[in-house]
């Protein structure tokens, strides 16, 4: 039978000591590598390739989700924590499971089950539905928020700035072209090369100079500008 290669990623020594513990108890499992920081884990995961990785969410420096910002991840992820706020099942990461620590032996064993019901993640990943709730780092806070609640989404390096329903403006430790990549393409649209729209808070377009357009979103007081190039597919999905 093929082993599952596994990779713990945990600032905690003695955490990683107990995770190979439990795992030992679990001959399918082989534990090919250790991280203790999310750089040493993106060269690990780079060179041993992973089948399932076991997450902490709290590092110094940077955390678990930061780490799935900067890799594509072919591997089965099960967060590792020891917050209870972090213990959901609905983050955007599509994580297999979480584990609280102290980590039970039986829990483990049922996050195991459910990796060996479940197919290995694709890429691309899915795109998402508008219905979906993401679990985000806005403004260095972890948050929850469904894509409906997403006016606009600005290019800020490689960051971008989130504009909500209940009028905030958030940043986001996410680069556009990431969010591109998983946004519905029958709600969101890219205008600019810097920005994205929620097609359903359009409330009006005006011509502007240079056969571009001024967008206007509800809830956001300067309108967006849609270049030319963009013009086209956007007047389309307006009919």
């Amino acid at each position: 039978m093929n082993k599952t290669r596994a990779l713990l990623v945990d600032d905690e020594r003695l955490a990683r000591v107990e995770m190979r513990s439990l795992l030992a108890q679990h001959p399918h499992i082989e534990v090919v590598g250790e991280a203790e920081s999310v750089d040493t884990a993106v060269s690990a995961i780079h060179a041993m390739k992973p089948d399932l990785i076991f997450l902490d969410i709290q590092m110094p420096g940077a955390s678990g989700f930061d780490l799935l910002n900067r890799i594509s991840v072919e591997a089965h992820i099960i967060f590792v924590t020891a917050f209870d706020a972090y213990a959901i099942r609905a983050f955007e990461v599509n994580a297999l499971d979480y584990l609280l620590k102290p980590v039970s032996p039986e829990r483990l064993e049922q996050a195991l089950e459910r990796m060996s019901r479940e197919p290995a993640p694709e890429e691309p990943r899915r795109r998402l539905e508008c219905g979906d709730r993401l679990f985000l780092n806005l403004d260095g806070q972890m948050r929850f928020i469904e894509l409906n609640q997403i006016l606009a989404i600005g290019a800020l390096g490689d960051y971008t700035e989130i504009w909500t329903t209940d009028g905030n403006k958030n940043l986001a430790l996410k680069p556009l072209k990431t969010w591109e990549a998983r946004l519905p393409e029958k709600d969101f649209i890219r205008i600019h090369r810097s920005t994205i729209i929620h097609m359903g808070h359009v409330e009006r377009l005006e011509s502007w100079f240079n056969a571009a357009f001024r967008v206007y979103i509800r809830g956001i007081d300067e309108p967006f500008i849609m270049s030319r190039r963009f013009a086209a597919k956007i007047k389309h999905k307006l009919g």
